[in-house]
Order: structure tokens, then sequence, then C-alpha cells
């Protein structure tokens, strides 16, 4: 089975030892999708598989035969930008941009974790209801690092994006 990359079909690598990562940069040409440490620790790298997060360093190509992968690239829609793409802009969450994919990608599928009652380490509610506060939000995206230190303007465009969107 095709790969599925941002709603199109892209062939699976030859060689069943390359990284989801390596395959996105490399072979399909999606540079959006960053190398950082290449050993999941910084989250640079992150994707969405099937809606939820990934560290594509860390996963074989081969092993997403038929899944849906979601890279930055495949958020906006054609010239416009996906909300929280937009809201990263406004709120300043980003400085050199290395991260931002990463991190965008990883708080979508945090997104998705907080609507399906997934609690986190800090969760007060175990009954599966949303809580965006500002603790929350920073616990989840614990794993996408920013060295330029834009974490206020990461976590105040989340809030912005997904807040609004969970009390609507």
């Amino acid at each position: 089975m095709p790969l599925i990359v941002n709603g199109k079909q892209a062939d699976a690598p030859a060689d069943p030892r390359v990284s989801l990562l390596d395959h996105l940069r490399e072979n399909l040409h999606l540079t959006g999708t960053k190398k950082g440490c290449n050993q999941g620790a910084c989250g640079a790298c992150t994707v969405l598989v099937d809606g939820e997060r990934i560290l594509s360093c860390l996963a074989l190509a081969v092993q997403y035969d038929g899944r849906a992968i979601t890279t930055i690239e495949g958020l906006a829609d054609g010239d416009a930008l996906h909300p929280l793409q937009a809201a990263f802009v406004e709120h300043d969450g980003f400085q050199c941009g290395y991260c931002t994919p990463g991190q965008i990608c990883s708080a979508i599928g945090m997104a998705g974790e907080l609507e399906r009652g997934v609690p986190s380490h800090v969760s007060t509610d175990l009954s599966g209801r949303a809580s965006w506060t500002r603790e929350e939000i920073q616990e989840r995206m614990s794993g996408n690092l920013c060295r330029c230190g834009a974490h206020n303007g990461i976590v105040d465009a989340i809030r912005a994006t997904f807040a609004a969107e969970a009390s609507a």
C-alpha cells in the first residue's frame, strides 16, 4: 500500500530502514518537517498520523503504509493558513521558526487528545472534560523544545485557537 501524505498517495521508500522523517525530507521533498536531535528528544520532527502526533525520526516510513500522514505543508488550505498557523503569527509563537512546524503539528495532535479526554500528568479532572489551562498545555507540549524561548507565544497561540473552539 502507498503512504498517504497530505492527502496524496506517495510511494514508500525502497529501503525499509528509512525513517519517516528522512523519507518526507529526502524523497518527497517536504522539508517543513525538521530534523533536530534525530533521537526523539526535541519534537522538531513531529507530524500527524491519522490525527495523532508522532516523532517521525523514530518511525520507519514503511510502518505507515495506507495511513494518513499530515505534515506542516498539509495543514493550510491553499493560501489560507490553518487557524493555528495564523495564531502563531499573531501571538509571535516563533522566533527562528525551526521548531514551529513540529510545535504546530504537536498542538493539533494535543487538541485531539483533549477532545478524546486523554489525561496528562497535570490533569485535575479525569472525567474527560477538556482543560485549556496554561499548565495543561505546557505539560502536553513539553516534548517540543523551543531553544529561542518563544514558549509564551506558543501557549498563547494554542489557547487562542483551541480554547475558543472548546468553549463554543
